[in-house]
């Protein structure tokens, strides 16, 4: 088995796609999901009453302002490429973001990057967006062809809509400041 994959990752905006959407859904494990996705939607109401159930629960969604959408995108791009993972494609939208990278094959590794890199993107707009901006987890699509990851770098270069992109052609972004040490109060 390889030490890393190319991955076509998906992370989302928080409260931005609940269980029982009508675009289609999958829980943790797939214990509940819809029988279709975004390009080929479930029947109507298929799980209404599981998407008002947690619309109700919810925090409002959580939607990233244009003027925010570099800033994302270049501290995602610059933690990943710090950590030494390779990254064709970025594209930041009002919803989510998808990413091209490189990643080791552990899912749980990937999963620990990705939650680092968006922890990363949260605290350089906290003073814009506090809180909880990002929702869990995320899509981590293993990419294995060069023909799936030519559409995957194309379909995220050119179907997100309006959105701020960069690629491994553009200059790298600023470097992020170092990280500061938590300090523990002494109760």
């Amino acid at each position: 088995m390889p030490e890393k994959l190319l991955r076509h990752v998906t992370i989302h905006a928080h409260g931005t796609w609940l269980h029982g959407d009508p675009r289609g859904f999958r829980s943790r494990d797939h214990r509940i999901h819809s029988s279709g996705d975004y390009k080929n939607p479930p029947p109507i109401g298929e799980h209404a009453g599981l998407h008002r159930f947690h619309r109700e629960r919810s925090d409002p969604p959580t939607y990233f302002p244009t003027e925010l959408w570099p800033t994302l995108g270049n501290v995602l791009v610059r933690y990943l490429i710090d950590e030494s993972h390779r990254v064709l494609i970025v594209s930041v939208s009002k919803t989510h973001v998808h990413l091209l990278v490189e990643l080791p094959t552990p899912l749980e590794k990937v999963k620990e990057i990705i939650g680092f890199a968006k922890s990363r993107s949260s605290r350089a707009v906290k003073d814009e967006m506090p809180g909880s901006i990002w929702g869990e987890g995320g899509d981590f699509e293993p990419v294995l062809s060069a023909g799936h990851e030519a559409n995957a770098f194309l379909y995220i270069q050119d179907e997100q809509g309006p959105a701020w992109t960069w690629t491994h052609l553009d200059p790298l972004p600023p470097e992020l400041p170092p990280r500061r040490a938590t300090r523990h109060k002494k109760r």
